[in-house]
């Protein structure tokens, strides 16, 4: 388990740095894009403009819109319809959060047409950043391509994964992170949020500080996922975005 400490001095850092940084241009652009075009002209029956999709069948407040983002050949964003800070938002893991991993994960399908052509579950990944390094303060899922190297470290490592988090013996990008095994088609039947604050101590009190992943596997011939997590600090990483590959050079190098 993680030291107390250990997660609280990187906190006051962090918040330190956070508080002086200088604002940045627009850290509610991707809101505005989604509330006030997305939104709007999905409902006026004219499409989900500049959104690549928009899914209110649950209504608004459990609504989410998968927009292209401006990095990455093929990368997209899965947003709330509604305004949900970051993952340090209480929101998260309250029981009426927006399901937005599993629409993340649906949203790979736009990835790959981008890409052209289908890519196997252990290609792509799903990740979110802790609220210290992230550029906009709307809540965005990244779904990408992973890194040639995370997917090779982490095919390796499979067979000692299970269903409790565990500090990984191999670094992956520099950091060692906690790795836990997740059975789960689609995460439609998964709370990777919740799992994360229930599951590793002091996690669900910073959630701020937390960053995490769920990247595709495969067990035993079954869909699941691995879930990747760290915790933030200024210098020195904890992004769970580092581990994808915006891009997705192995994907355009394979056949």
């Amino acid at each position: 388990m993680r030291l107390a400490a250990a997660r609280f001095a990187p906190f006051a850092v962090a918040f330190a740095l956070f508080a002086a940084a200088p604002a940045r241009a627009d850290r509610m652009a991707l809101w505005t894009i989604v509330h006030e075009q997305c939104v709007p002209h999905f409902r006026a029956g004219e499409g989900p403009r500049p959104c690549e999709s928009v899914d209110l069948s649950q209504g608004e407040d459990k609504g989410v819109a998968l927009l292209k983002d401006l990095r990455g050949v093929a990368q997209y964003l899965a947003i709330p319809t509604r305004r949900v800070s970051g993952i340090e938002d209480p929101l998260v893991l309250a029981p009426d959060a927006p399901d937005v991993f599993a629409f993340a994960w649906a949203g790979r399908r736009a990835l790959e047409a981008r890409l052209g052509r289908a890519l196997p579950r252990e290609a792509i990944g799903v990740s979110v950043n802790s609220q210290f390094v992230r550029s906009q303060d709307q809540l965005h899922l990244h779904v990408d391509c992973m890194d040639r190297d995370v997917m090779a470290a982490l095919a390796s490592y499979q067979d000692a994964l299970d269903q409790q988090w565990r500090v990984m013996r191999a670094p992956l990008k520099g950091r060692r992170y906690w790795a836990r095994r997740l059975d789960s088609a689609d995460l439609t039947d998964a709370a990777p949020f919740r799992l994360l604050a229930d599951g590793l101590e002091g996690a669900r009190d910073h959630m701020g500080l937390e960053t995490l992943i769920a990247v595709g596997a495969t067990f035993a011939g079954k869909p699941g996922f691995v879930l990747l997590a760290d915790h933030a600090e200024m210098e020195g990483g904890g992004h769970a975005e580092d581990l994808q590959d915006h891009d997705c050079k192995a994907e355009k190098a394979a056949p």
